[in-house]
């Protein structure tokens, strides 16, 4: 990881594409229910600000093992919420 700017534009994209997903999901899906895209949609929100909060955190000891765990945790919830996304 190159900076911490670069890893909270990859937190910013990273779940904002998946917002995006969920909104194209309930416009080409009307038969769907939209409450659970919405409660993704939430979710996703609650995660970013969780990590950014986690990124902007100052009492750090390691820097560099903190931001890398930072990265791992956006991988995983990133595929998790990729996952409830596709069972729409």
């Amino acid at each position: 990881m190159s900076s911490v700017k670069n890893l909270k534009k990859d937190i910013n994209y990273t779940l904002g594409d998946i917002i995006t997903i969920c909104q194209i999901s309930k416009e080409l899906n009307p038969d769907s229910d939209k409450a659970k895209a919405d409660a993704i949609v939430d979710e996703v929100i609650e995660t970013f600000d969780e990590l950014i909060a986690k990124v902007n955190a100052k009492n750090v000891e390691n820097k560099k093992a903190h931001y890398k765990a930072i990265n791992a945790e956006l991988e995983t919830k990133a595929n998790a919420l990729i996952e409830k996304v596709n069972s729409l």
